[in-house]
């Protein structure tokens, strides 16, 4: 399996990209600086440089073609509004559009829990951060693509323990970067999981299960 990963150079998408090569998947992605794509290359992985931001759909469709799948991992975390929206609102509907021209029909997109952050003074950025992210989920998960949403619990930077909670609504808990990555790498190997939108968190499960009981 081919996969471009938008993101790529992210913590999830670094971790992603390692758990596809692991598994013999040719990884591709998209990269802001030559330094990224020269760290990547090492890894394995094919790396195009440019800026989201600069790109049209129809400047990223070339690098998408041929690809089995188009992940896009790549967010802005909370920042500035006017980061928020080029990254986490236009980007995503660029990506789209792109993997659409290219000929490429699974998309998955990496979300998150809604109630994440909930019960902390997030702030008005924050919320721009919440509500953007909402309404992508409904233009992806309204789209003629193959898609697949995976909504994440408090992302924390930990070792990954392998069992998860995963389904179409879970608790807000928390979860390590690793077990989100190592959750997608399996979700993207089950094709039977289409036009979905699952939450994760951790859990007792052990991943490669949780994802089979969400097999339909």
């Amino acid at each position: 399996m081919k996969v471009f990963i938008i993101g790529v150079s992210g913590a999830v998408g670094r971790l992603l990209a390692g758990n596809l090569i692991d598994r013999g998947d040719d990884v591709a992605g998209l990269v802001r600086r030559d330094e990224q794509r020269a760290q990547l290359s090492d890894r394995g992985v094919e790396a195009h440089v440019a800026e989201l931001a600069d790109l049209t759909a129809d400047s990223l469709a070339p690098m998408l073609t041929g690809a089995d799948v188009v992940v896009y991992t790549a967010g802005s975390n909370g920042g500035t509004r006017k980061v928020t929206a080029a990254i986490d609102g236009e980007g995503v509907v660029k990506a789209l559009e792109a993997a659409r021209l290219a000929g490429v029909s699974r998309f998955a997109l990496v979300s998150v829990l809604p109630e994440a952050g909930r019960g902390h003074d997030l702030g008005e950025d924050v919320e721009f951060y919440f509500a953007v992210k909402k309404l992508i989920d409904v233009t992806v998960s309204t789209s003629d693509q193959d898609w697949l949403i995976l909504r994440p619990s408090l992302l924390v930077d930990r070792e990954g323990i392998g069992t998860i909670s995963l389904g179409p609504a879970q608790p807000h808990d928390e979860i390590s970067r690793q077990d989100v990555a190592a959750t997608l790498a399996e979700l993207l190997h089950e094709p039977r999981i289409r036009k979905r939108i699952l939450e994760l968190t951790q859990g007792p499960t052990p991943i490669a299960w949780a994802v089979l009981a969400n097999v339909p």
